[in-house]
């Protein structure tokens, strides 16, 4: 339940006037007191971004997904906000494969007796009994359907099948025929390329079959090299279209091909440049919807952190940093990291991650930088544990309770921590489901998802939480403020040959796609 007005402003004053107990006082004549810096953000102002980015949704077909025009419009709403607050702003383009799905899809079998299968619609609202994969290729075909090297029934043990992973599997295909094969081994793009070349007119990928390998297959195929229809399927549909003799209907109708899109870097015109303190959030929509939380309200928060600070000189460098492509695989920050040099890596020494912090249903929720929950992945780079200490004095401050939340390589801190950089940052929740001991911390509802608009057309103004987006607003003041000035910041200043040892690593990461975000299923 959203806070009422009154609530809403003192949760914006608390969250503003509490961070002083967290800043060093500063003495005349010195540092402009952070403090005074940080009470200027409120959230008030971060919900007037938000609906500046509603409005770019409303005004380009509800989406502000990376490769459309509300991602071209939000990116220049946003350079402007940065340009006139006084930041050098890069407009850092790159190429992206885009993906859509037009219409729905049909499947059907024709022969030897008619069924008509149940599609997944393009804005996933629910599963059906197929499901188009990601980069598929667009036609309408009838033709019988040929068994490639399928294993029926399936092993013993997932990764059993091989089927479709090598050309000879297509030793005497007909050329016009339907492909079916069988999830197992290799990634989805070299069935389907394979099937491509003997000159399948279509290919049908059903799951593998064993227990949790058994629904509707949901995937991608990683980019725009499929030019034929190419769908998914559960394993039992996978094996009544196997019979002998049977033939199929497939339509699909997409857009899948390479386009540019752009990250927005804005570096302050303050600080020392070797010692910079970047933030971060993604801009971009899913295609679904127009992303007013998912991620509007990180990129709407540090926006305005942004404008506070434009014009404040700082000891150290504040970045800011507006990623595109994030929902496909976190290409925009990826590509970033890639192209920055080992002695630019180690300039950056400190990264600072907002994805979803106004979620209706929220949990207040800071990266887990030193491994302490002990769950899902380890600690992150050294000083990744006083980051996450900063967040908690914080909400510590404010007697608002909070947890942690695990480094799962789902968001833009992955390339950063991958490159040796200390990160952290905070996070209200997605598709997860609340539990009972969160709604005694935060209220809201236990066994309902932290926002069940996620990835979705209701992730509107609408969707965002006054009350979590006020206290998150406050840590992103709070953090960037202490971190400005600090004479000591998190970690160590010996980064530069670990960078560059993961430089090679990170720029052949950046070719594939991180299922981030939920953005499909693993490609084998």
């Amino acid at each position: 339940m959203r806070a009422s007005l009154g609530m809403r402003a003192a949760v914006a004053t608390a969250a503003s006037a509490l961070v002083l107990p967290l800043l060093p006082a500063a003495p005349a004549n010195a540092d402009p007191d952070p403090a005074l810096i940080a009470r200027t953000v409120v959230a008030s102002a971060v919900k007037k971004h938000l609906r500046e980015l509603q409005d770019i949704a409303n005004a380009n077909g509800g989406t502000r997904a990376a490769g459309t025009p509300g991602f071209a419009a939000s990116r220049d709403y946003v350079a402007g906000v940065l340009k006139k607050a006084g930041y050098t702003v890069t407009l850092q383009e790159f190429d992206f494969p885009f993906f859509k799905e037009n219409s729905i899809a049909a499947l059907q079998r024709t022969a030897p007796s008619p069924k008509t299968y149940a599609p997944t619609p393009p804005d996933g609202s629910s599963v059906g009994d197929f499901a188009t994969m990601t980069y598929s290729g667009s036609g309408d075909v009838t033709a019988a359907v040929r068994n490639v090297d399928l294993v029926l029934p399936p092993g013993p043990t997932p990764n059993t099948s091989t089927s479709g992973c090598e050309a000879a599997d297509f030793a005497g295909f007909p050329a016009g025929a339907v492909a079916l094969v069988q999830r197992g081994t290799c990634t989805f793009q070299v069935k389907a390329e394979n099937a491509q070349a003997a000159g399948a007119s279509a290919v049908i990928i059903m799951n593998e079959g064993q227990p949790g390998r058994t629904d509707t297959l949901q995937g991608t195929l990683g980019e725009p090299t499929v030019h034929i229809p190419a769908v998914g399927v559960g394993f039992a549909v996978g094996q009544e279209l196997s019979a002998a003799g049977t033939t199929v209907h497939v339509k699909t109708d997409t857009t899948s091909e390479i386009r540019k899109t752009h990250n927005v870097i804005a570096d302050s015109r303050w600080g020392d440049p070797n010692k910079v303190v970047q933030l971060g959030a993604h801009l971009d929509s899913v295609l679904a919807g127009p992303g007013i939380n998912d991620n509007g309200s990180g990129s709407a928060a540090i926006l305005e952190v942004a404008t506070a600070f434009g014009k404040i000189p700082t000891r150290n460098k504040l970045r800011f940093s507006f990623w595109s492509a994030e929902e496909l695989g976190l290409l925009g920050s990826e590509h970033y990291v890639a192209s920055l040099s080992p002695a630019d890596l180690a300039k950056i020494k400190l990264y600072l991650n907002f994805d979803m912090v106004a979620s209706p249903n929220y949990a207040l929720k800071i990266y887990d930088g030193d491994d302490s929950d002990a769950t899902g992945a380890g600690p992150g780079p050294d000083g990744s544990g006083e980051i996450e200490k900063l967040f908690e004095k914080y909400f510590d401050t404010l007697r608002q309770g909070h947890n942690g939340t695990d480094f799962d390589g789902r968001s833009d801190y992955g390339p950063f921590i991958d490159a040796g950089i200390p990160s952290g940052g905070t996070f209200s929740g997605a598709e997860g489901v609340k539990t009972a001991e969160e709604q005694s911390m935060f209220g809201g509802t236990a066994g309902q998802a932290y926002d069940s608009c996620y990835h979705q057309a209701c992730d509107t103004i609408a969707n965002i939480d006054d009350k979590a987006l006020a206290l998150n607003t406050g840590a992103i003041a709070t953090a960037a403020a202490v971190y400005a000035f600090s004479r000591d910041l998190p970690g160590p200043d010996n980064r530069t040959t670990a960078a560059a040892a993961r430089t090679t690593a990170v720029a052949a990461g950046s070719a594939t796609a991180h299922v981030g975000e939920a953005h499909g299923v693993p490609a084998q």
